[in-house]
């Protein structure tokens, strides 16, 4: 449950900044920029010790996540969740979704790999959170994720989105969004967990909270 916990955590992150970057576009805050960082450094994590070792193996890296999962999956008794967000919501069944289409399609997958292991070569010249591989990223989600189906509808301010940065930051962030969700599913994670074992994860967020 707790690498459940983390997976989903990041994929809250994931919809999160999603959100802010389509609202903000490059008025991000400080912590949004650090956060975008972890999260495009995951898609380049592909032999983890386990799943925090993705995300930096620090549970500070994901703190944002788990209080949106917190807020999202709560019984309503704190003030935030008594507002839930569809679009937030939408954002994650949709990486869910596009997921367990990838994993039925093999050559898709060889070819993400090995583009991912492109991108990784890029890092000895580029930081992660550079336009050269963000503008990487972007592509391997356009190219590979998006044919998939069910694209993932992304609102926010119309001038914001005709930007190309941040449609490709917008991509990028998807991408680690698909690269949460196949940890999900590699430790057990499935809708229903989300249906069934609400209760579970947000104790459990709570309980990885209290260590910070």
């Amino acid at each position: 449950m707790k690498d459940q916990t983390i997976t989903f955590a990041a994929m809250c992150q994931v919809a999160y900044l999603v959100q802010q970057v389509s609202r903000n576009g490059h008025a991000l805050t400080e912590q949004d920029n650090e956060n975008l960082a972890i999260l495009l450094n995951s898609i380049t994590e592909t032999s983890p010790e386990n799943a925090l070792a993705v995300y930096g193996g620090q549970l500070s890296n994901i703190n944002k996540g788990l209080e949106l999962l917190i807020d999202h999956l709560g019984d309503g008794s704190s003030q935030k969740s008594k507002v839930k967000d569809p679009e937030f919501t939408r954002y994650i069944i949709s990486l869910i979704n596009l997921e367990r289409r990838l994993t039925k399609q093999p050559k898709q997958l060889a070819e993400l790999g090995e583009r991912i292991e492109a991108s990784k070569r890029q890092l000895e010249h580029y930081e992660v959170n550079s336009e050269t591989l963000i503008s990487s990223f972007a592509s391997i989600y356009s190219d590979i994720i998006s044919p998939l189906g069910s694209r993932i509808q992304v609102t926010g301010e119309p001038s914001i989105l005709k930007q190309t940065a941040n449609q490709h930051k917008i991509r990028a962030l998807l991408l680690a969004g698909i690269r949460a969700a196949v940890l999900w599913r590699q430790v057990g994670g499935k809708r229903r967990t989300v249906l069934f074992s609400r209760n579970k994860l947000v104790s459990t967020a709570k309980e990885l909270k209290n260590t910070l």
